[in-house]
């Protein structure tokens, strides 16, 4: 016996499921519905298949080849034109016309009893016997009713409750002999309830209807299409879940791993290779496709997930269904009966309401309310870069042909025969994202040197070093762990200007990079000396022998970081007496938040004070960023660093310049004025303080931030933690005291921080209000270097900063009390939120 399988059908009723493929390969509980079948038609002992096709026929052909992986033979039979339900089986006649047949949808599910609905059909010498089924509502279906034998007496073709004369249904499976052809002409269309059984029936041929005692559903609409999801995961079909049942009605796929603290409570199908992190929660009839990673805290109930999906932290999914490679941010909503397509992107918090559906290549902002349906639109964000670059989730928004797209788009920006350096942070990922970079910007014609996995400030300074006119380094966030960072420089080793992003973001965008002839690929050599030349521009501005005639004890911890490579030498050459801690590479161990580099400084201040040193430094960030300890063991960070490194400064170059974000405390200027110097506020923006510092008629003499970031532009107009440790004991030699005694000499600093969430759309008028506002301040002056300040006194003022890439206030307040900084940030949140209504 052979089978038919019904394959052309479009699913328009199913989309988004079925924008990007044909509605019998949606998959259920991780299987197409066409492999359902024709795996079901095997285990009956039919592996002579005729797959009829139409709408994206490639689609299907592709996926199932010859049938041999399933242990089945294919034959395509493909429509150039619709030709309807039996027009099309017309078309295959000549693989048919031998013996019996079944046709069986395949976009429907069911484990049809084959050997009885055939037993049946034989026993009735029937010409045509169709597959019937009793439903709760026939109204979308055929009706058929039939004589106590069997024998059908009447066709009502999707009728009105009215014509409702029974709840026998046709499910589109007939046993057919093959005399039906006889009916038919090649090339013309002919639908089996409306043209060919009624006509069987007008000539009183046997026609028999075969009351399906087995499970059947049409997988018609997205309701239903759920709903057969929760059925075969309850067990009411005899068709067979893949994977390695666990506990109470768990699958599993082959190489998840389920941390032990989630909560999986059954029936629920999980496919393979996913990762479910810690405190995930996944309620009864959730699917999950293959390769998904399920970040902490998420929970998702009746939820559908496709291959591919990720889902951020603490993100809710109830009753809805998400496509194949999807990304979910932290603290996204998609409520009961919404529909992700393939690709979207929804942004942190956002929620997408009850029967939303997104068609594919969204991008949903951060905490935006979707309460309509999208299916036009943007398939990338506004801004390309973000922060400090290029950020994403590593693999799931940068994936390797997303780097090669960007590699290309900064190569064109930089133009053929441009030479660029390249680096990367010790991370697999990283890796893959750099070698990708590689492969965009050489086949634009630019050449690389690539110099490996140093630390950050030397792969700034390579650049220069090299001559080359850029360089890319990628590192993993060090503000999102889970996140790569793609940063690019200019020249002089310091991020891009505005300006030059926006120009490789149209680039981007537009694909406007040309591919060269072969000829023109750019090269790709290797660095050798990337440490020696950092070597030498070190020691070409630190008095190398004043730092060595002090003889200093220092313990320092290498935070399991790339510097570890690096800076003992440099100590070595300055003389000092060096206790190493975590002095080796290890990303898994390095601190990826503020809590874990608290702790290593803890340990490092215990470190201190036990062996009576003169200092320590604790260097994070891949080398760019410091935390020092004094020989007190008491830790320096944040403002008070910030503070002292100035108090330094300022004892040892009368008269300097210090360059600081509008966000430090006021007494820098304080400390600056004891030796005539000045003080230059910039945006918050890292790239300011570092284009302020690389311009020489500034004469800036420090630049620093207040997250441990230093510059000494005589050395290179970055961050470097490494030389701002060299120069801190270089200040320290001259001064001859203890670092102790500085940071006693500043006074005590208040400063409170705080962020509201604002929806985009009304930033814009929050910041109005908040200007006009500051105007009628008659007791105030309000500074609009970045965002609003507004300052009573010198040690008095507050900040309100909107963030450049999400949906975000920051406010910054100083006061002459904690209690008073407090209450002052708070009190400008609470204006904020009230201007947002």
């Amino acid at each position: 016996m052979k089978a038919v399988v019904m394959a052309g059908g479009e699913g328009t009723r199913l989309r988004p499921l079925t924008s990007n493929r044909p509605k019998p390969l949606v998959p259920v509980l991780n299987k197409p519905i066409a492999q359902h079948i024709i795996e079901h038609l095997k285990r009956a002992g039919i592996t002579d298949i005729v797959v009829t096709l139409y709408y994206l026929s490639d689609e299907i052909v592709n996926y199932f080849g010859d049938g041999s992986d399933l242990g089945v033979n294919l034959i395509y039979s493909v429509e150039d034109t619709p030709l309807g339900t039996a027009g099309s089986v017309k078309k295959a006649e000549k693989y048919l016309n031998d013996d019996t047949f079944i046709i069986v949808s395949g976009d429907a599910l069911t484990d049809i009893n084959v050997e009885k609905a055939l037993a049946f059909h034989r026993e009735n010498q029937s010409a045509a016997t169709l597959v019937l089924q009793h439903v709760e509502n026939p109204l979308e279906f055929g009706v058929v009713m039939t004589e106590d034998d069997g024998r059908i007496r009447r066709f009502v073709e999707k009728p009105s409750w009215g014509e409702v004369f029974s709840d026998t249904v046709n499910t589109g499976m007939y046993v057919l002999e093959p005399s039906v052809f006889e009916l038919m002409e090649s090339a013309k269309s002919y639908d089996w309830s409306q043209d060919i059984f009624p006509r069987m029936l007008a000539e009183s041929k046997p026609l028999f209807g075969y009351v399906l005692e087995e499970y059947w559903t049409d997988v018609g609409s997205l309701d239903q299409y759920r709903q057969a999801q929760y059925e075969m995961l309850r067990g009411m079909t005899k068709l067979p879940i893949d994977g390695t049942q666990h506990g109470d009605n768990v699958w599993v796929g082959e190489g998840t791993e389920i941390d032990p603290t989630a909560r999986i409570d059954g029936p629920v199908v999980i496919g393979a290779n996913c990762r479910i992190k810690a405190g995930v929660t996944i309620e009864p009839d959730t699917v999950i496709g293959d390769n998904a990673i399920i970040e902490t805290g998420a929970r998702l109930e009746k939820a559908i997930l496709w291959d591919s999906a990720y889902i951020g932290k603490n993100a809710n999914l109830e009753g809805c269904t998400i496509c194949n490679h999807c990304t979910i941010k932290d603290d996204v909503q998609v409520q009961e009966g919404a529909v992700v397509g393939d690709r979207c992107h929804i942004e942190s918090g956002a929620v997408i309401r009850t029967m939303v559906k997104l068609w594919p290549d969204k991008v949903i902002e951060a905490d935006s309310q979707v309460t309509s349906s999208l299916i036009w639109g943007s398939k990338y964000h506004a801004a390309l870069f973000r922060g400090l670059g290029v950020t994403g989730i590593a693999n799931i928004e940068l994936t390797p042909e997303f780097a090669t797209k960007l590699g290309a788009s900064f190569g064109a920006f930089l133009k053929k025969g441009a030479s660029v350096t390249v680096g990367r942070d010790a991370h697999p990922a990283s890796r893959m994202l750099k070698r990708a970079l590689v492969a965009g910007l050489s086949s634009v014609g630019c050449n690389v040197l690539d110099i490996s996995a140093p630390p950050l400030p030397l792969a700034r300074t390579s650049v220069r070093a090299n001559n080359a006119q850029g360089g890319v380094h990628v590192r993993i966030d060090p503000d999102h762990p889970r996140s790569a960072l793609v940063e690019f420089f200019d020249k002089s080793g310091i991020y891009l200007t505005k300006n030059a992003e926006r120009k490789i973001e149209t680039i981007f965008f537009r694909e406007d990079y040309g591919r060269t002839d072969m000829e023109e690929v750019g090269e790709i050599d290797y660095a050798s000396r990337v440490v020696e030349q950092y070597t030498q521009q070190f020691f070409g501005q630190v008095r190398e022998r004043d730092v060595e005639r002090r003889r200093f004890k220092v313990v320092v911890d290498y935070a399991y970081g790339r510097i570890a490579t690096v800076l003992p030498e440099l100590l070595g050459r300055l003389g000092c007496d060096v206790i190493a801690l975590n002095a080796y590479s290890d990303w898994n161990r390095s601190p990826k938040t503020p809590i874990e580099r608290e702790a290593l400084a803890y340990n490092l201040s215990q470190v201190v004070l036990t062996l009576r040193a003169d200092l320590g430094v604790l260097i994070h960030s891949d080398g760019e960023r410091m935390s020092l300890v004094d020989e007190k063991g008491d830790t320096l960070s944040g403002a008070r660093l910030l503070a002292t490194m100035s108090s330094l400064v300022a004892q040892t170059r009368p008269g300097a310049k210090v360059a600081v974000p509008v966000t430090a405390p006021s007494m820098i200027e304080a400390v600056m004025r004891r030796t005539n110097g000045v003080v230059a506020r910039t945006k918050t923006d890292p790239r300011f303080l570092m284009t302020l510092s690389s311009l020489s008629a500034e004469n800036v003499a420090m630049a620093g931030d207040l997250d441990g970031g230093f510059i000494f532009p005589d050395f290179h107009p970055a961050f470097d933690g490494m030389f701002a440790f060299a120069k801190t004991l270089e200040m320290l030699s001259w001064l001859q005291r203890p670092l102790s005694e500085f940071s006693a000499e500043l006074p005590p600093v208040y400063l409170s921080s705080a962020e509201v969430r604002c929806p985009w759309e009304v930033k814009g008028k929050v910041m109005r209000l908040l200007t006009e506002e500051s105007s009628r301040h008659t007791d105030s002056r309000a500074e609009l270097i970045d965002g609003i300040k507004l300052t009573n006194s010198e040690r008095e003022w507050v900040l309100v900063l909107p963030d450049a890439a999400e949906p975000v206030f920051h406010v910054y307040a100083e006061g002459q009390s904690q209690e008073e900084a407090v209450r002052k940030a708070q009190e400008y949140v609470g204006k904020i939120e009230a201007l947002a209504v």
